[in-house]
């Protein structure tokens, strides 16, 4: 009885480690950057590496972010939170984030010096957000800084020319990433309130929810029409279901936190559509 006490235990803290490294974030950020690096004409074993540098450094920020947030957790007993809950112990969280950023080094620079240190930067970015800068005025900037570098580095670790993306691109992304700071911020505004987090999106209060889609917006005009080449039916018909997406935001009260994430899942795949354009 001992023994299978020990293993729903260990089985239990792997389930609460899963849990902590914010999984749906890094799956999706992971997939995207991934699946950017095939359409931009990345070989197979490139986008592998590109896939387990994207994938380890997220670890690492989902939970360095949860081992941070461990008493601000607890204090508002956060049972969504596998240490507030204890599930897992803060130091597994703790160790599991440092093997995860120790791990992401040298997968990112086996893409070339300057495409790992762009990646690197951006998580070391993101490490700057949960060790601060998330309580400060300036939180939107690791995001912009993250998400801003990962088209660069796709694009310096493709092809002969090893070139930095276009400036669409970067932007576009930037603002992605902006956009995904609002949103995801906006559901546990309450909580963050209450434990002190005085980050942009808390100091705009409500407002952030009607806030959030606006980068996302902009990131979704630059992506249609900065490419070269013209447009398409397509691409016009994408800026005008985000047009009444927004629209719909900006009238129903309830609407802004799912058709936010909805803008998003449309940037995300007019970056996929485009990435043959980041080499070109």
């Amino acid at each position: 009885m001992a023994a299978t006490g020990d293993v729903k235990r260990a089985l239990g803290g792997v389930a609460g480690l899963a849990r902590a490294c914010h999984p749906g974030p890094t799956i999706a950020v992971t997939t995207l950057v991934t699946v950017v690096a095939v359409s931009a004409g990345r070989d197979p074993w490139g986008c592998v590496l590109t896939g387990a540098a994207v994938l380890t450094g997220q670890l690492s920020i989902g939970w360095s972010n949860d081992a941070v947030d461990a008493d601000r957790d607890r204090a508002v007993a956060r049972a969504d939170k596998p240490i507030a809950s204890g599930q897992v112990s803060r130091r597994a969280v703790w160790t599991a984030a440092g093997i995860a950023a120790a791990a992401c080094v040298p997968l990112s620079l086996a893409s070339g010096l300057l495409a790992g240190t762009a990646h690197l930067l951006g998580i070391i970015a993101g490490w700057a957000y949960n060790l601060g800068l998330k309580s400060s005025v300036f939180s939107w900037i690791p995001y912009a800084v993250a998400f801003g570098l990962l088209p660069s580095f796709v694009t310096l670790g493709t092809g002969p020319d090893h070139a930095w993306a276009p400036w669409w691109a970067m932007t576009a992304t930037a603002l992605l990433g902006i956009g995904a700071h609002l949103a995801n911020v906006v559901p546990d505004l309450a909580d963050d309130l209450a434990t002190g987090i005085r980050g942009w999106p808390q100091r705009l209060g409500n407002a952030a929810r009607l806030v959030a889609p606006l980068p996302l917006a902009i990131a979704t005009v630059l992506l249609v029409v900065a490419p070269a080449g013209p447009a398409g039916v397509i691409g016009w018909l994408t800026l005008g279901v985000v047009a009444a997406l927004l629209a719909v935001i900006a009238s129903w009260p309830k609407a802004p936190f799912l058709l936010t994430i909805a803008v998003a899942a449309i940037d995300i795949v007019l970056l996929v559509v485009r990435g043959d354009a980041l080499t070109g």
